[in-house]
């Protein structure tokens, strides 16, 4: 099987150590803290709160595993060597929506560092592959489950 390679910014990289310290240091503890108390009760073939604490536990120990893989196969990206030139990953794209006239912005991230609310486009999305390339003054169609979306690339900066 194939390694995924994640890029990311320094600071997404550091979030995701940050978000799998805590799970090792206060989830995963806490959670075998329930298991002890739930085999305590006694009979663990009728113990609900066994088989619940159990199956927390391989769910967090799953996104452990998934969070060092990430971890472990990121790239950080070196913001200083991003061309604006044209529409690449960690560039703010202000947008024209030519059937609305409303203008956005958007920062093209990994999937790992998304957020809508902030701006932050995924790279995987609809929107972010068809604007991969393009430069300023561009117009580019995008398909969405709604239809198709024509915005017209005003700026391409960091």
């Amino acid at each position: 099987m194939a390694t995924k390679v994640t890029y990311l910014t320094e600071a997404g990289f550091q979030k995701l150590k940050q978000e799998l310290e805590q799970l090792r240091s206060v989830e995963r503890p806490a959670i075998s803290a329930m298991i002890a108390e739930a085999r305590d009760k006694g009979d663990l073939s009728e113990n609900a709160e066994y088989d619940a604490a159990k199956e927390a536990q391989g769910m967090l120990e799953m996104k452990i595993a998934k969070l060092e893989a990430t971890i472990a196969n990121a790239r950080i990206l070196d913001e200083s060597k991003i061309d604006t030139s044209s529409v690449q990953i960690l560039n703010k794209v202000t947008l024209k929506n030519l059937t609305t006239g409303k203008t956005v912005v958007y920062t093209l991230v990994s999937e790992n560092e998304a957020n809508l609310k902030e701006g932050k486009l995924a790279i995987g999305t609809p929107i972010a592959k068809a604007l991969l390339g393009k430069r300023k003054g561009e117009e580019v169609d995008v398909t969405v489950p709604a239809g198709v979306l024509r915005f017209e690339i005003l700026d391409i900066s960091l």
